[in-house]
């Protein structure tokens, strides 16, 4: 059975690689529209008509807009923020607590993680559902990613001739603790309050590596790292993305570098430190499990496919 696709924004970062990925696959019919219709609403709409699922690729307030005008009947994932904690909208994180995977089956909308939120949540919200720590922890988070993840501008910035020598080191940015993805990091980990969030881009195309701090005397149960591995790994046994790698394993070198997994769609998490202070790590591609991977992998749940058919991992 082939069903058919359409990607309304095609043209971004996000869409770009989603299409890429979803072109070489006989068991899906891309559906295209003509340049000159790409920002009509009616258009768009009657392709989305057309679809049997169809990927909103757009800013937020352009999602939003076509998301009301589409029916309840039409299938959409979209991969913007505008619906990730809107209550009538599935987060499309199917290794999350137990029935996430079936909501992401039966609904009709579905929203893709934001790529730093991706790994904060898959860090943190086993924890806090098995008692780990509790709601009210205080949780510092730096994320380092790849300039792909600004979109066309910022990979535009890097890649110009004319880019100047500030590029060349890491750079953090929202200095003033308004990222649009604290929202959903607190929403979607049941926490109380937001963590400390310290977002960094670097140059480098792709990849993204998220780690978060927990101080041991401050958690519900003390635990040491150990510990701490065996409810993540417990908690993740089995998931085809997600893997949880082995207790106190890390880079012979020492140095965890953020495009391992780059051009994949996997995840992999690490617990390290010691007694004091135990760092987990979640390492994956900002354009894989952060963006398109993560869609693609709710496409073929909502289609009843195989979950990682058509993913590298």
């Amino acid at each position: 059975m082939s069903y058919k696709i359409f990607i309304d924004g095609q043209e971004g970062t996000t869409g770009l690689k989603i299409r890429k990925r979803l072109e070489i696959r006989d068991d899906l019919e891309l559906l295209s529209i003509d340049e000159e219709y790409r920002k009509n609403p009616e258009v768009r709409l009657e392709m989305m008509r057309q679809a049997d699922l169809s990927f909103l690729c757009l800013p937020d307030s352009a999602s939003k807009e076509i998301a009301g005008l589409a029916g309840p009947g039409l299938r959409i994932l979209d991969t913007s923020t505008a619906h990730r904690t809107h209550p009538e909208w599935a987060y499309g994180f199917p290794e999350l607590d137990g029935t996430q995977r079936d909501q992401i089956r039966r609904s009709n909308r579905v929203s893709v993680p934001g790529c730093h939120a991706t790994g904060f949540v898959a860090l943190v919200k086993p924890l806090v559902s098995q008692r780990v720590i509790d709601t009210a922890h205080p949780l510092v988070c730096h994320s380092i990613t790849g300039y792909s993840g600004g979109g066309k501008s910022m990979i535009s910035r890097y890649e110009g001739d004319d880019r100047g020598a500030a590029l060349n080191a890491p750079r953090q940015y929202g200095l003033d603790q308004n990222h649009k993805h604290l929202l959903e990091m607190t929403a979607m980990t049941g926490i109380d309050s937001a963590p400390a969030f310290h977002p960094i881009v670097a140059d480098y195309y792709c990849g993204m590596l998220v780690t978060v701090t927990l101080h041991c005397r401050m958690m519900e149960k003390r635990m040491n790292p150990a510990e701490v591995w065996q409810v993540l790994a417990e908690y993740y046994q089995g998931q085809p993305i997600i893997r949880v790698r082995e207790q106190a394993e890390k880079p012979a070198d020492g140095f965890m570098e953020a495009n391992a997994l780059a051009e994949a769609d996997g995840m992999e998490l690490y617990v390290l430190g010691n007694e004091e202070h135990i760092s987990l790590m979640a390492r994956y591609d900002n354009l894989g499990k952060g963006a398109s991977g993560a869609a693609i992998q709710c496409m073929n749940i909502m289609l009843d496919m195989p979950e990682d058919k058509g993913l590298i991992l």
